[in-house]
């Protein structure tokens, strides 16, 4: 990113912060507003020209006496006139235009600007008023408000917060998006996954993509620093720098763990608007609505379907053609701690459940469409559970749909905002009846150790990277040999095996389907591990046993003294 306008953000931040907006959420969400409203306002100076050129009026966001609630007419003000106009009128009429732009007035519906000091409102507008969005790719619009969302990554206020970039980036390879699919996230909060999924069909569309680190083109930028000390003094200068041609590359063999993943423009994307148009995304937390709308505008997807909504519930706030819609590829972190009340639950789930886990899980499995495929993170205890609707859930899952991996993620994945122990479930609906007939004879399983980060210590707010110790890239590997196969010869050895003595702790295994039936259609990981032999003791059974007697003897002959001393000798 720019430093200029690194430095712009982080003086935004500051000035919230300062000015009583501390809750992350919500000056994610004001900012949200005023980069929308700025970037109108650029959309409007846009058909005013094309409209000149062409000779004639074109269609207006602010037609006529609306004119006045364009950024460019009232950012001069100033005061508590400014908030009023704002707060008031402004977002009264982005969210009164349901006809004319509907996307926009579902944004601003209810819109609040809690940002109520005049100061601190006017501090914000001019910095924001010095960026030209227009100017800016969507490549660099989607960095700005990437980096604001990193703000969240400190904070699990509410029980919001991000699934990790190395996380996300690994599922989105692992279902493998094209274009054509449609994709949704069934409680996609910032919309992490839908991005991610984007980026990775544009990458594929590209006549030039390039690879990045999961840890951000500014790491390897810092990286870059570190060994070339004398840079420092030409950015202070003013000068931006690039890094050299293969610097990646040197990177990736003295850290051969390293995971990346691709972007690209997507210039040979066969037509945007449908690739627009097949992103789908719920929340239901209309801030997180809002800041995940945020998110698509600036990658340059204004008009993706981001709903506010609950999935679980019979009082979804969602249309029947929304919960009736099915897709292609599903990619999700549900939440995972709630206990619905039973009288709000949808009646169509695959589940008589109140737990979350296994009502999004439900949700999923509805809205997958033949031949779609998912992966979703869920939390252990949905794996080896052991009441009736968990055992039926998974029974389903391996008998009605293509159960290709269980992936078990490290315990410190989540940190600091939680510690339990989850894993990745991926997972395919049959296309027909047909293959619903061919039941798979296997399920490939995967023991994530280590993630790119440190699983024990928390540093500002986060856990330091470890690109040296990152399971992902030989997961990903392991993946592709298994796909290759069609999903027929999965990698690593057999489950429950012993191993010889001495031999390599593995990272894949398989098991049966009729070993995991028998074992009450638990998927935990660790039940199906091969195990290492144990060595022998070296030493003779008659001594082992001669030594085991005197212990015993001392043990006894303790006793009788100690019955002695107390009186209760007979």
């Amino acid at each position: 990113m720019n430093q200029v306008i690194r430095r712009k953000l982080d003086h935004i931040t500051n000035i919230l912060w300062g000015g009583g907006v501390t809750n992350p959420v919500t000056y994610i969400e004001q900012i949200s507003y005023l980069i929308y409203l700025k970037l109108l306002d650029e959309e409007e100076s846009s058909r005013e020209l094309q409209g000149r050129l062409a000779g004639r009026n074109g269609k207006r966001l602010f037609p006529g006496q609306a004119e006045r609630f364009r950024w460019s007419r009232w950012r001069f003000k100033s005061g508590a006139e400014l908030v009023e106009l704002l707060g008031g009128q402004v977002f009264g009429y982005m969210a009164s235009i349901t006809r004319e732009e509907p996307h926009i007035a579902q944004y601003f519906q209810d819109a609040r600007l809690e940002i109520r000091e005049p100061e601190v409102l006017k501090q914000v507008v001019d910095e924001l008023d010095s960026i030209s969005f227009r100017k800016l790719g969507p490549d660099e619009k989607g960095d700005i408000f990437e980096y604001l969302l990193t703000h969240l990554g400190q904070s699990a206020l509410n029980g919001q917060f991000r699934t990790p970039r190395q996380i996300r980036a690994m599922m989105v390879e692992l279902v493998d998006p094209d274009f054509g699919d449609t994709i949704f996230d069934p409680a996609c909060g910032t919309s992490g996954f839908l991005i991610d999924a984007l980026e990775h069909i544009l990458a594929k569309y590209s006549e030039k993509s390039i690879e990045v680190p999961i840890y951000g083109e500014e790491w390897l930028l810092d990286r870059y620093r570190t060994k070339n000390p004398g840079i420092e003094k030409e950015e202070q200068g003013g000068k931006d720098i690039e890094l050299p041609k293969g610097f990646l590359e040197e990177t990736k063999k003295e850290m051969p763990n390293l995971q990346t993943y691709r972007k690209g423009p997507g210039d040979k994307v066969p037509n945007w608007d449908l690739l627009e148009a097949s992103l789908y995304g719920v929340d239901v937390s209309r801030q997180m609505m809002r800041i995940a709308t945020m998110n698509m505008v600036l990658h340059g997807v204004p008009k993706a379907n981001i709903k506010r909504g609950n999935t679980l519930s019979e009082m979804s706030g969602l249309t029947d053609e929304d919960l009736q819609r099915k897709y292609k590829v599903i990619l999700s972190n549900p939440p995972f701690a709630g206990v619905l009340p039973k009288d709000s639950i949808r009646k169509d789930l695959p589940t008589n459940s109140k737990k979350s886990e296994l009502l999004f899980l439900g949700v999923i499995m509805s809205a997958l469409a033949p031949g779609g495929r998912c992966a979703v993170v869920v939390p252990e205890g949905l794996l080896f559970g052991s009441t009736g609707a968990h055992v039926e859930m998974r029974k389903k899952l391996i008998e009605e749909f293509d159960l290709l991996a269980v992936i078990s993620l490290p315990a410190g994945v989540f940190k600091p905002y939680a510690g339990v122990k989850t894993g990745v479930l991926v997972f395919r609906k049959p296309q027909n009846q047909q293959s619903r007939n061919k039941k798979r004879e296997s399920v490939w399983f995967y023991e994530i150790q280590n993630d790119g980060f440190d699983p024990d210590r928390i540093v500002g707010g986060g856990r330091p990277e470890t690109p040296e110790r990152n399971n992902i890239p030989d997961l990903l590997t392991e993946w592709k040999s298994y796909k290759a196969s069609e999903f027929e010869t999965p990698p690593g050895i057999e489950a429950a095996i012993f191993l010889e003595m001495g031999s390599e702790e593995p990272r894949c295994w398989w098991a049966s389907i009729n070993l995991i039936s028998e074992n009450n259609y638990s998927l935990a990981s660790g039940k199906y591990k091969p195990h290492q032999s144990q060595k022998a003791p070296e030493e003779e059974p008659n001594d082992l046993i001669r030594k085991s007697l005197e212990i015993e003897n001392k043990i006894v002959s303790g006793l009788q003294g100690l019955l002695k001393d107390i009186g209760g000798a007979r």
